[in-house]
């Protein structure tokens, strides 16, 4: 005589106990655990390239801040920032972003919003996972076709 009972569908408690599910521990899917933080400035660095890749946006950022970036990248070991113009506020699930922008003469700027919106929002949601909430664009200068870039540098002779 055997000690294991059988349960209603005709099988021994002890065979049913063999093919019950393994207990996970630790709370389930590996990727789910624990959090992840993004640093507002990884988003203005994701923001900032993807406007800069819009055909018809000439420069991020207003006339002063476009100076000071120019004075930093001429001096030696400075890096150009691809940041400039872009300001992020970055939440657990969500981000919002500002963005100034100098288009070029001629372009509608309408559309070119359009464009840098559209591409801004596509690069922070696939690269972060994060719900862009809003990108708002203030358009801070146009570039004319016959400016230059910066006043050539002064020598003294």
């Amino acid at each position: 005589m055997t000690d294991m009972t059988e349960n209603r569908g005709g099988e021994s408690e002890t065979s049913a106990a063999r093919r019950s599910p393994l207990v996970k521990r630790g709370g389930g899917d590996p990727g789910s655990r624990g959090r992840t933080t993004i640093a507002d400035g990884v988003v203005e660095k994701i923001a900032g390239l993807a406007a800069r890749d819009v055909d018809g946006v000439h420069a991020m950022g207003s006339g002063l801040s476009r100076t000071f970036g120019a004075v930093r990248d001429r001096v030696p070991g400075g890096a150009k920032s691809v940041t400039r113009g872009v300001k992020a506020e970055v939440g657990e699930v969500q981000a919002a972003l500002d963005l100034e922008i100098v288009v070029e003469y001629g372009v509608s700027i309408a559309d070119v919003a359009r464009d840098v919106r559209e591409n801004v929002i596509t690069a922070v949601e696939r690269m972060t996972g994060l719900e862009v909430v809003e990108v708002n664009i203030a358009v801070s200068d146009v570039k004319l076709p016959d400016e230059e870039e910066e006043e050539p540098e002064r020598r003294i002779q």
